[in-house]
């Protein structure tokens, strides 16, 4: 498994669907997930540390599993299967539940639990783009940072990609309302 940091959310335009964009850590490869809305707010409130009035659902699974005396110790990406990715909690026991990778990146999230790909999965989605230390200059729309944020030149390279792609570049779509390499889900 290969360590990888979140860089953010973001909408692919036209369509308006949310992507997760990871970022290898020890490499140059991003894997872009397209997600749903709901997850994708999960995601960037916790990217941004906002604590709503009321927990959200991946608070609450959050508070629930540290209540129960467990601790979420990895997030594990662990396939690819006809465009539709599958990811792993892994809890200190070695227990390990199955769960969509925005579900499980929400939640680590939360728990400053780390997220892991497997090299199989960055081998066939991951895009390679050139690493670039420019400092981020966050402007309107731009991803929220978190550790190992992405610099102003990775966010317009991936600009610049997504803009010249389309879903079917990915192969067959997943499933209605999967997570997938590019296809939105149904609604």
């Amino acid at each position: 498994m290969k360590p990888v940091d979140v860089v953010g959310v973001r909408v692919e335009m036209p369509t308006n669907q949310p992507i997760v964009l990871l970022r290898e850590r020890e490499g140059e490869r991003y894997l872009p997930i397209w997600i749903g809305a709901v997850e994708a707010t999960a995601i960037a409130y916790a990217q941004q540390g906002v604590e709503p009035a009321r927990p959200l659902t991946h608070d609450l699974l959050a508070d629930v599993v540290n209540g129960l005396g467990h601790q979420l110790v990895e997030v594990r990406i662990t396939d690819l299967a006809d465009g539709v990715f599958f990811a792993e909690l892994v809890f200190e026991s070695g227990q390990s539940v199955s769960a969509r990778p925005s579900d499980a990146i929400a939640l680590a999230l939360r728990v400053d639990a780390p997220v892991v790909a497997a090299p199989e999965v960055l081998d066939e989605a991951g895009i390679a783009l050139p690493d670039d230390d420019t400092d981020l200059d966050t402007t309107e729309g731009e991803a929220p940072s978190v550790a190992g944020a992405a610099s102003e030149g990775e966010v317009e390279r991936f600009r610049e990609f997504l803009e010249g792609i389309s879903p079917e570049d990915f192969g067959s779509p997943g499933s209605g309302g999967a997570e997938t390499t590019g296809e939105p889900p149904a609604s």
